[in-house]
Parts: C-alpha cells; sequence; structure tokens
C-alpha cells in the first residue's frame, strides 16, 4: 500500500513528531511504501510561543520524508493534495485545530470525496484541545465531516468525535513512541525524596495543585519541574514562594533536550503527572522505561497505565488533598522502594502491530 502520512516531523520537537516518526517505520516495517509530508514553517510564533524545532534529532529520521508544507503558503497545501492523488491512504496526524486550515486545503488539493483514490484518515491525538478557544469546534468539525474516517486514542475521545461528524470512527491504543529508549537501571532503589514533573507546563497539567500538595506533604522532598511554560514561568515562580518552596523547587524552564532525560528521572524517586484533563501521554510510559514509578491522577488513560500500589499511584484529578494524600503514601517507610522494584518497562511490539492492523483496514 502506498501512504503518506501529512505531520510534524524532525527538526520539529515533541511527542506528535515522534509518533509520526515512529508511525512511518512502522508501517514501512510492515511491508508498506510510506512517506511523510511535514513542514518547512509549521505555525506562526505567536500560537506556539516555545520552542519548535530542535538541531539534533532525537530518534532515528524517517529517510522518506518532504518539508514543503508552509502555514503561509496556502497555494502549496493544494499542491500537495493534487501530489498524494496517487497514495492509498492519507493520514492527517491532527495535534491542534490550528492545522484545520491547512488539512483543508490539501484534502481540496485531493479532490471530492467520492472521487478521490486515497482513503483519507484523521489521526487525532487530541479531538480537541484541553484548554479550548471558540473556533476549535466548528474547525475540527469541518475537517472530521471532509475526512473518510476518524482515528483516536480512547472511548472517550471517539465519543468526542462522533459528536462531531458521522464518519466512522475506530480507536486504537497509543503505543509508546518514545525518543529515547533507557532500560531501567539495576540495583538502584535506593530513596532520594525527590520527585520529577516533566514536559511542556500548561494550565491542564496541574502543577500548582501539586506545588499545593508538596507544600502540604512530607517536608523532606523536594521537586524538579523540566519543561517550556507555556505563557511565562512567572507565575509559577510567585506560587513557590508563596508557598515557602523556594529551597525545594527547582524550576528549569525550556526544552529538555533527549540527553538530558535520563540524568532527570535517575536523580527521582517517582514522575508526578498531576493532570487536570488527560487523553493519552508517554510520560507514564517514558518514567517506566527509566525504572520511576508514577503518581498520577485518574484522568485519560493513566489509571489503566499505571497500577496503583504495583508501580505507582493513582489519586483524583484537581485534588489537593488527594495529591498529598499520595504523596505522604508514596513515601511511607520503604514504599518509594517497592514501588520502584513493580515498575517493568512495557514491550509494545504487539500494541504497534495492531495499531498498524487498525489504521490500514477501513473502518467501515
Amino acid at each position: 500500500m502506498q501512504i503518506a502520512i501529512v505531520g510534524p516531523a524532525f527538526p520539529y520537537k515533541g511527542g506528535g513528531a515522534h509518533h509520526t516518526t515512529e508511525l512511518a517505520h512502522r508501517l514501512e516495517a510492515a511491508g508498506h511504501s510510506v512517506a511523510i509530508e511535514s513542514w518547512r514553517a509549521q505555525y506562526p510564533s505567536f500560537l506556539y510561543p516555545g520552542q519548535q524545532t530542535i538541531a539534533e534529532p532525537e530518534g532515528e529520521p524517517f529517510p522518506g520524508t518532504r518539508r514543503a508544507l508552509d502555514w503561509r503558503r496556502p497555494d502549496g497545501w493544494w499542491r500537495t493534495g493534487r501530489a498524494l492523488r496517487s497514495s492509498d491512504l492519507v493520514v492527517l496526524a491532527v495535534l491542534t485545530p490550528v492545522q484545520v486550515p491547512a488539512y483543508l486545503g490539501i484534502l481540496a488539493g485531493l479532490g471530492p470525496r467520492r472521487r478521490r483514490r486515497a482513503r483519507v484518515v484523521a489521526l487525532c491525538h487530541n479531538v480537541l484541545p484541553h484548554e479550548r478557544k471558540p473556533y476549535d469546534r466548528p474547525l475540527m468539525r469541518a475537517l472530521l465531516r471532509r475526512v473518510d474516517e476518524v482515528l483516536v486514542h480512547s472511548g472517550q475521545q471517539a465519543d468526542l468525535a462522533r459528536g462531531l461528524t458521522s464518519r466512522p470512527v475506530g480507536v486504537a491504543e497509543m503505543p509508546a513512541h518514545l525518543p529515547a529508549r533507557a532500560q531501567a537501571p539495576a540495583g538502584e532503589a535506593a530513596r532520594r525524596d525527590h520527585l520529577l514533573f516533566f514536559g511542556i507546563v500548561r494550565p491542564y497539567k496541574g502543577l500548582d495543585v501539586l506545588l499545593r500538595a508538596l507544600a502540604a506533604g512530607p517536608e523532606e522532598v523536594s521537586l524538579t519541574v523540566a519543561g517550556e511554560f507555556w505563557g511565562g514561568v512567572d507565575a509559577t515562580r510567585a506560587l513557590v514562594r508563596e508557598l515557602g518552596l523556594t529551597g525545594r523547587v527547582d524550576l528549569r524552564p525550556g526544552y529538555v533536550p533527549a540527553a538530558e532525560v535520563p540524568g532527570l528521572f535517575a536523580a527521582a524517586d517517582a514522575l508526578v503527572l498531576p493532570y487536570r484533563t488527560a487523553t493519552a501521554s508517554q510520560n507514564v510510559w517514558m518514567a517506566h522505561e527509566h525504572g520511576v514509578p508514577v503518581i498520577a491522577t485518574r484522568v485519560g488513560g493513566f489509571g489503566e497505565q499505571v497500577r496503583d500500589g504495583v508501580d505507582g499511584l493513582v489519586c483524583e484529578p484537581d485534588d489537593v488533598g488527594s495529591l498529598t494524600d499520595a504523596l505522604k503514601r508514596f513515601y511511607a517507610p520503604g514504599e518509594p522502594e517497592r514501588l520502584r522494584a513493580g515498575v517493568r518497562p512495557v514491550d509494545h511490539t504487539a500494541l504497534w502491530e495492531t495499531y498498524v492492523d487498525v489504521l490500514v483496514t477501513p473502518f467501515s
């Protein structure tokens, strides 16, 4: 099968680019002819205030990658669609409604839906953003009604998609697409009295809840916050001071290169994911790859990824008291070591095989 994936790839960073690239490798390994149509300029900077690209790849780039798409050139969107008319399958990797105008241009180039050769699947990492704008729902409705099928990563996301389109919706669990696969360190079960919050900092991820729980929890425990701060770090610094946590919280704003990730996890007893809402996240898998247990809220897929009391703890979202109790339970005598011993990195080969099968097989 001739397959084109339209989405970010190196030099773009982050989970979307990693997923696009890993999916291309997996489809090619399954015997398909694959190309990635990526971007030379994906978003205007005011829509993505963080660092968009990186100088060195984090993983193996996909050789069949073109980087011709540009948010400033709608004519290029149509030309890309026209060039993909000979494809059997076109996958539109949807990370944000901001991509929709470009994807509509590509669909126009592919031609009317009923006369296309290519089957077009919108692969939605999030059907709608966690923090929504008034234009998000109409944009996603316009896209999902013009593709042939929609692929999502959870039943909740499937229900959301079905509220926007009558097109068939498929569900496949998202496998790991980690930029760095470090094996769990052997024989390192000593308690460190240190926690990690990792990744882009946005309001829905609940860092403020974690800071308040830390202030109310075990006094000897410290925290590193490593990642880009969406909207700036000043408000978080002010909250740290207000809570009297200046000596216990290390803020490291900015993108974390893959080479620095193992050191962050090696210094932590647990990764904390205090999200208010979630769909799918790679951070649980990343922690487990580094041999680190996870304290997470009961949102999205965290309740299935984290085995409560075995390789981490699960608590209620947007609830300082519940997270505080989880921190106290985690730091009971012997618990950090016991939970670390329960961590087992997951072999995602079977998940990827299922994911590829679901994607290449028509849902209807």
